[in-house]
């Protein structure tokens, strides 16, 4: 079974109680959501290789650290994942991106794909799925059974980073594609009727764009 890890930071708990607050702007929900993937970028990323390199100092030649192993991609869920992308890239520039189009069916809950562009040597990267919310796990699903089984990436190279999630989200998630690891930066309590999470963020779509 794959890890379920909440990122607990106070810094990015604090950063994640601003914007839940209803009353935060659009810049200000848009600007702390990339600071929150930015911060969650450490945790993730921890168990990337290194491998050993040799460089002149001003002072001397010494064998230093750097990243190794496969190359990285960062795949937004759209359009909410978006809101994450830019955070992730300011610590990670040389990461591809590519974009799954993800909607949510309003009567069903089901996931809808419309739209999918990706590096063309996906298969051969390290792969990070982020959408702000896990919630009935739907568009998760869908986008990493396209990443899987269209995209033929593995299942363990491929992590999912969301800032807020739904018990029944990570147990869907976990039950569909048990060897991904999630973050979270909080699992919240559970979902209402209408599949949004409590106490949760809202539409984080939305409130990234300020379309509502």
């Amino acid at each position: 079974m794959s890890k379920f890890v909440i990122v607990d930071h106070p810094l990015i708990q604090h950063k994640l109680t601003l914007i839940r607050d209803k009353e935060a702007s659009t810049k200000v929900f848009r600007e702390v959501t990339n600071e929150i993937a930015m911060l969650m970028v450490y945790e993730v990323t921890r168990d990337l290789p290194l491998e050993n390199c040799q460089i002149e100092t001003p002072l001397v030649t010494t064998t230093q650290k750097r990243l190794a192993g496969k190359k990285l991609a960062i795949v937004p869920i759209l359009r909410a994942g978006l809101g994450m992308v830019d955070g992730i890239i300011n610590l990670i520039p040389a990461a591809r991106v590519g974009h799954i189009g993800m909607y949510r069916d309003e009567e069903t809950l089901e996931a809808i794909e419309y739209f999918a562009k990706l590096p063309q040597d996906i298969e051969e990267r390290q792969v990070f799925v982020v959408d702000p919310m896990l919630a009935t796990g739907g568009s998760a699903i869908a986008a990493l059974n396209q990443l899987t089984q269209k995209y033929k990436v593995l299942p363990e190279n491929i992590t999912f980073v969301c800032l807020v999630a739904a018990p029944e989200g990570v147990m869907a998630l976990q039950s569909a594609h048990p060897d991904v690891d999630i973050y979270a930066a909080a699992l919240d309590e559970k979902l209402n009727e209408n599949g949004y999470i409590i106490p949760g963020l809202g539409d984080a779509g939305d409130r990234i764009f300020g379309t509502k």
